[in-house]
């Protein structure tokens, strides 16, 4: 077999990390399984280190596989955009953007920022991938998508991203119009919302962690969820219907509550607030296409959120 480039081998590594098997990595490859093994060994050999360990249950990374196969999902993404520009700049085209865009950026701050790009560029093709962030994060690093329109920490803590902060976002414990809770004259305290029915997002993300936080810090469990679902759509319609309570960013249930067909429950506890911005992969750089988007969206998030 003749000598792989090293970006082949990174991308052979980083198959078998994430298939936890050789045999399964080789097929998603489109490779042989000794071809596959080969080319591991040699990038083993190159870097003077064991990468993987083979038992019973198949093949696991080494502290130093798993860094080094992080490191290929960055390179790869970023070869794989590269051509991707070239081929546009080559063709004369505007180019085409893929942005993961987490449920509240979808009510109105990508719309409104699409239609500005848009109509300035109408040859520029955009592809939206919908998400929560336990989602979104990995599809960034392994360069399904360009950037991420999310919530972001206050502090990054993964060198693997950057962030680009766009405006703050306030949560709050959301009912259907007429919920009892929403008839109470003085702000409920957190006791009150105790027993009650709840339609959440899984434990993982932001705002389900801050209503835990809540809960804990008046002295209470966390609430258990009856329905958990990843889906903002089924959580809004859910509350719509029932006297379930839920947690959301104001921003996903702007349009809901404008309408009058639900509201935020006044709560003794301070209001829950959240960042909203763009992440990156820390080591990539954006297309020109996907630079416009983001510098509309600064523009944008500065006209409805100040």
């Amino acid at each position: 077999m003749p000598k792989l480039p090293d970006a082949a081998r990174l991308r052979h590594l980083a198959a078998v990390v994430r298939c936890g098997s050789y045999s399964v990595a080789a097929e998603s490859l489109a490779i042989s399984q000794p071809a596959l093994s080969k080319s591991v060994r040699a990038l083993e050999r190159e870097c003077g280190v064991r990468l993987l360990d083979r038992g019973r249950f198949g093949a696991v990374p080494t502290v130093f596989g798993t860094a080094l196969a992080r490191r290929s999902d960055v390179v790869d993404a970023e070869l794989r955009m590269a051509r991707e520009e070239i081929q546009t700049l080559s063709s004369g085209k505007i180019g085409r953007v893929i942005i993961g865009c987490g449920p509240s950026e979808a009510t109105r701050l990508l719309p409104i920022a699409l239609g500005r790009v848009l109509a300035r560029t109408p040859a520029l093709r955009v592809q939206v991938l919908y998400g929560l962030n336990a989602e979104l994060l990995p599809m960034l690093k392994h360069g399904d998508i360009d950037f991420a329109l999310s919530s972001i920490p206050a502090r990054s803590v993964d060198p693997d991203v950057k962030h680009v902060q766009l405006h703050e976002d306030r949560a709050a414990v959301i009912v259907r119009r007429g919920h009892p809770l929403l008839a109470a004259r003085k702000p409920v305290t957190v006791e009150k919302l105790v027993g009650r029915e709840w339609i959440l997002a899984r434990h993982e993300e932001l705002e389900r962690r801050a209503l835990d936080d809540m809960f804990v810090q008046a002295g209470l469990p966390p609430p258990e969820a009856t329905i958990e679902t990843t889906s903002a759509v089924l959580m809004k319609t859910v509350i719509m219907q029932s006297n379930h309570l839920t947690f959301l960013p104001r921003e996903l249930v702007h349009l809901e509550e404008k309408w009058g067909l639900v509201g935020a429950v006044k709560l003794v506890a301070a209001d829950w607030r959240r960042l909203v911005g763009v992440t990156l992969r820390a080591r990539g750089l954006a297309s020109a296409a996907a630079e416009a988007i983001i510098s509309e969206l600064r523009a944008v998030a500065g006209l409805l959120y100040t």
